[in-house]
């Protein structure tokens, strides 16, 4: 039957505004835009932590490439990557890893070693995965093996609308399951199909790449590799050209760290002078003092102060200075306790053989640090001379167009309050099979979600509008011949869809030796 004026008239208004609404949803992100800063949150497989500590391989972990700890979980920082607003398409690569060691043998090799690192994650067409560098024995020993880029785990995306994005893009507790692939290249600790630990990430992105190269670089938004000026004190001259500029990056130990900000001390502490926070170590910028690159000798000052306190805790590192000489460093600082301040206290060593500069800039990376007996009595006897701290990662620059290596760029916080696509928020990060509860999140503009709520709307009112004056026009036609007017279908509203299996969430794996929620280890 044909419509009536009035009907195709109202069907073509109603019409227009739809195709007025969805619009803007297909121009408004038509270009990819770049990811760069954020962080990953992974604790790869808490069991796995505890089994490599525990009783049994009675081994440990060490963060490597600025990696840094949250609770449990280890942070990747530096995400640079890509991002379509439009079709959701996600990448993100990150910095640092976690090695692994455990089963000590005689011969002082481990029988367990296995190292994760540069993870990235890759959203395509609704489906997620996570990669990562991987470095492991096989269990039972044998031969190192190095994968790059693994497809370690993949990720329930399940309800997630990762579209329409303008600001930071937030996932929270996404599960992860291990990878055939990922199997293998975990040592063959556990099968394909295992639950890992669920991952957490908050990127920031970037406006979208002009389409045509600018004539001149543009300005990055990286951040600064050296604090402002500010006043240093002056090392001793020694022989040698002056350095142009130098940083020492250093986080004194992670378990002193974690002890300060812990339900124990229940601190913090603050940087003062120029000092920079990068997650898992403090940087001192602004090195001035003497550097002779034949013979591989430093004696540099540093700006920049950290001050640690907290119950029965008041600790000020400050006025850094490291000197070099016979390949080995010692990192000096003065110490105020208790309101008492010693001056320049040596409070670590570390090897730097071969400090000669490449391309304007030498470089000590993540040099293995052991506490001094000045360095035991400023931490209040707290650990032993000759423990093992952070490492001491050193960068001098002898030209003046050299760029000191950048800090960990952890991107900004994640949104105080993420809308969800699927269930509400949860307060339980390490349920293996825990439901996402948060998605890309919008600083500003209107995600596609929206617009297709808005087109979902206008149809739903259209087939109203459509109906009322289909039946008006039965209604009318049935009292001219005395039927009565049809209704829709029976019973086809009021459902409710299906939710989660029951029993699927909340559950732990055993470890390899079923040392399931065995605590982080406190080296």
């Amino acid at each position: 039957m044909l419509l009536s004026r009035p009907c195709r008239a109202l069907a073509v208004t109603l019409f227009a505004a739809l195709l007025a609404a969805l619009v803007p949803a297909a121009g408004a992100h038509a270009e990819s835009r770049p990811v760069q800063g954020g962080r990953l949150d992974w604790g790869i497989k808490s069991s796995f932590q505890g089994y490599v500590t525990g009783p049994i391989a009675q081994g440990s972990w060490n963060l490597t490439g600025g990696a840094a700890t949250v609770g449990t979980q280890f942070r990747f920082h530096s995400a640079q990557g890509a991002y379509d607003p439009a079709t959701g398409a996600f990448e993100a690569a990150f910095g640092g890893g976690v090695h692994f060691t455990g089963h000590r043998k005689a011969d002082g090799t481990n029988e367990l070693d296995l190292t994760i690192s540069r993870p990235r994650v890759r959203v395509q067409g609704g489906a997620g995965t996570l990669y990562a560098d991987m470095a492991s024995k096989a269990k039972g020993g044998g031969a190192m093996t190095v994968r790059s880029q693994v497809p370690l785990a993949t990720l329930n995306l399940g309800g997630i609308d990762m579209r329409g994005a303008t600001g930071p893009v937030s996932l929270a507790d996404v599960p992860a399951t291990l990878t055939a692939q990922g199997a293998t290249a975990f040592a063959g600790y556990y099968p394909a199909g295992t639950a890992l630990d669920p991952i957490s990430l908050t990127v920031d992105v970037r406006a979208a790449q002009p389409t045509k190269a600018p004539s001149t670089a543009p300005a990055t938004t990286a951040p600064p590799t050296t604090a402002p000026a500010t006043a240093t004190p002056k090392a001793t001259a020694t022989a040698g050209p002056a350095l142009k500029t130098a940083a020492v990056d250093w986080g004194v130990r992670r378990t002193f760290r974690e002890y300060v900000t812990g339900a124990i001390a229940q601190g913090e502490w603050t940087l003062a002078d120029g000092a920079q926070d990068g997650g898992a170590l403090f940087r001192f910028p602004s090195g001035t003092g003497r550097f002779d690159p034949e013979a591989g000798t430093l004696d540099a000052a540093f700006a920049g102060s950290v001050r640690f306190t907290g119950t029965h805790l008041d600790l000020t590192l400050g006025r850094v200075t490291v000197k070099v000489t016979g390949g080995t460093g010692t990192l000096a600082a003065d110490v105020t306790s208790a309101g008492k301040t010693e001056k320049k206290v040596p409070l670590v060593t570390f090897p730097a053989r071969g400090l000669a500069p490449k391309n304007g800039l030498a470089v000590v990376t993540e040099a293995p640090a052991t506490l001094t007996e000045g360095g035991a009595r400023a931490f209040g006897g707290m650990y032993k001379a000759g423990t093992v701290m952070d490492p001491v990662s050193l960068a001098v620059a002898v030209d003046a167009g050299a760029a000191l290596p950048a800090l960990p760029d952890l991107g900004s916080e994640p949104t105080a309050t993420p809308s969800a696509a699927t269930s509400p928020a949860t307060t339980s990060p390490s349920a293996s099979a825990a439901p996402v509860t948060a998605v890309a999140s919008s600083d500003s503009g209107t995600p596609a979600a929206v617009y297709a709520g808005i087109g979902a709307g206008l149809l739903a009112v259209a087939a109203a509008a459509y109906l009322l004056l289909r039946r008006r026009r039965t209604t009318g036609l049935a009292d001219a011949t005395g039927q009565t007017g049809a209704t829709g279908p029976a019973e086809t509203t009021g459902k409710t869809s299906a939710t989660d299996p029951a029993g699927t969430t909340g559950q732990t794996d055993p470890g390899p030796a079923g040392t399931t929620g065995a605590p982080k280890p406190t080296d």
